[in-house]
């Protein structure tokens, strides 16, 4: 009896940990007022309201975007723990952002599809992230033409806690409707949900692709638009569906001491 619990168990905190895959890709900042020509990024595949466990991914493409003009990134790789104290090491990714002139500089990062044998299928995502550099506001809510991209409606940085996010899912360019878009908080507070469903809240997108949030506290959030529409063929031969994700992170700024 007591193995049988420990498999229960066990098997309860692998489905929760599978349960909401984000590819994170944040910045040290996402509004550069002034000073040094570079900004440091990293990339990894977590759950981030859980604080992991990390897991093994590869960039398959990756660029950023100056209004129409596409720029390259170039990645390191480096090892991290699975989760904290463990000896099993994954990838993430650290960059830097290089910019001369201001401008709303889009990033986006697309992962390699991997499979997710407790889910038999396989999982990609395209995570990217929107910085305002010296004082230039205007074509924040320019689309990349990703595969599944969130559109942002409401201005993407800058925002203060308890600001309502608004977006627009397409996927190849074309409004999506009734898509459920998967919201965590990155969470580096140890934030403790009191139960499993505020982990990863989710909202419908409309019949035009709107939808809304509003965000609880400060920190960087991701928006995680999922799709299945697609099938891959595996190393086996067969076929599998394919999930793909458009995400998006914003970050939100702590209320001013002021007006708290």
């Amino acid at each position: 009896m007591k193995k049988f619990l420990i498999g229960v168990l066990m098997s309860l905190f692998f489905i929760s940990s599978t349960k909401a895959h984000f590819l994170v890709l944040i910045p040290e900042k996402d509004v550069i007022e002034k000073g040094k020509g570079v900004v440091n990024l990293e990339a990894r595949f977590t759950h981030p309201m859980e604080g992991g466990p990390n897991m093994e991914f590869s960039i398959m493409e990756s660029a950023f975007f100056i209004k129409e003009e596409r720029n390259s990134l170039n990645w390191q790789r480096k090892s991290i723990p699975v989760t904290k104290g463990s000896t099993k090491k994954v990838s993430m990714y650290t960059g830097s952002l290089n910019f001369s002139k201001p401008g709303i500089y889009q990033v986006f990062v697309t992962s390699s599809p991997y499979f997710e044998s407790s889910e038999g299928k396989y999982i990609q995502q395209i995570a990217k992230v929107i910085l305002s550099v010296f004082g230039i506001e205007e074509g924040w809510d320019r689309p990349l033409g990703l595969k599944v991209e969130i559109v942002p409606l409401v201005k993407p940085f800058g925002l203060w806690e308890g600001n309502t996010f608004k977006g627009r899912v397409l996927i190849e360019g074309k409004p999506a409707k009734n898509v459920e878009v998967e919201v965590e908080y990155l969470n580096t507070k140890g934030v403790k949900p009191p139960v499993d469903s505020l982990i990863t809240q989710v909202v419908k997108t409309d019949e035009m692709g709107y939808f809304e949030y509003t965000i609880p506290w400060a920190g960087w959030w991701g928006f995680s638009a999922i799709t299945e529409k697609e099938t891959i063929k595996g190393a086996d031969g067969k076929v599998y569906p394919l999930e793909v994700g458009g995400v998006i992170w914003v970050r939100a700024y702590p209320k001013p001491k002021e007006v708290k």
